[in-house]
């Protein structure tokens, strides 16, 4: 549908279906020009942020993630995106939902207040990507993905395991939160991977694992081969820390480690999984106060958009 106020298209735009180019230096910022709207009737897809980070280890920052992604993905969003042969916006009604609310006073009550805006939005029909935020996130959006799909696979690319514990069963933070993922049956491990990890780890908790060394020194293809043997049909829930890029490729995150994936690497690596039955997905730990000339949005952006399309290839097609 052809729209008559080619400016502002987070705001203006008359269908939630198309790509229609608007001028990159100008404009609201929504993620990839989609239309800003709580309204989820007839919606596929929405993209959300929550722009949380008190949960980091390390750096802080990733509060502004959602906002950096957004303003990166308008910088591509006048086309359809390369190199997938058709747009998934003519396949998929897709808002940009904005952000999560929670009060920043009040900690304790954040992990609610997240799987409160999730099951709002799953409640609907909707499938969620969600753009972060540090990576504690992943955990509340589990609870309300498994409570719809069950027990979940799960793909996760990261530097880090994430299944860290002192043994204390209360404490969570973003390097923790994948371990009481699986205790409570979130996940299953055994139908699930981690990808482009390297740091030490003496307890993988059931999760196979495909370290930076083996994902660098193998083809995409390989690595792509692995992963749907791994998962095959069941419910993938999708997450991707943009620390499991090399430095040189994502300086601005809150705990980058040296001899991650290339950027092109890990777009050939999802263009590979086309088939795979995803139900969410996540960008995360962008934090744009430590990037150089955006690179680093820039790539959340457009790996968002890979998983978008993974998601319109296996559910409108």
């Amino acid at each position: 549908m052809e729209n008559n106020n080619p400016t502002d298209q987070a705001i203006t735009r008359t269908s939630l279906y198309g790509t229609e180019a608007e001028s990159t230096y100008g404009g609201i910022t929504s993620f990839m020009r989609r239309r800003y709207s709580r309204d989820l009737q007839g919606v596929d897809l929405v993209i959300s942020g929550i722009p949380f980070d008190t949960a980091t280890s390390n750096r802080p920052g990733s509060r502004f993630g959602p906002r950096a992604i957004r303003e990166a993905s308008v910088q591509s969003a006048w086309a359809r995106h390369w190199p997938w042969e058709f747009d998934p916006f003519d396949l998929l009604a897709c808002v940009d939902y904005g952000d999560c609310h929670f009060d920043y006073g009040s900690p304790q009550d954040t992990p609610a207040a997240i799987k409160a805006h999730a099951d709002k939005i799953l409640g609907t029909g909707a499938a969620m990507l969600t753009l972060g935020g540090d990576h504690f996130i992943s955990y509340p959006l589990l609870q309300s993905h498994a409570e719809k799909h069950g027990a979940l696979s799960m793909i996760h690319f990261d530097a880090h395991h994430d299944t860290e514990s002192d043994g204390d069963e209360k404490r969570i933070d973003h390097g923790s939160m994948f371990y009481h993922a699986v205790r409570e049956g979130l996940i299953d491990p055994s139908r699930s991977i981690q990808i482009g990890q390297r740091m030490t780890n003496d307890d993988l908790m059931g999760f196979q694992v495909v370290d930076a060394r083996q994902a660098n020194t193998n083809s995409a293809e390989h690595i792509a081969r692995i992963i749907r043997e791994r998962v095959g049909d069941h419910p993938v829930y999708l997450t991707f820390d943009i620390d499991c890029l090399d430095p040189a490729f994502a300086p601005g995150t809150g705990t980058p480690v040296c001899g991650g994936l290339s950027t092109f690497h890990a777009f050939e690596i999802l263009r590979g999984l086309r088939g795979i039955n995803v139900i969410g997905m996540d960008v995360v730990e962008v934090a744009p106060a430590y990037d150089h000339a955006e690179i680093t949005a820039l790539a959340a952006s457009a790996l968002a958009m890979e998983m978008i399309c993974l998601y319109a290839a296996r559910h409108k097609f």
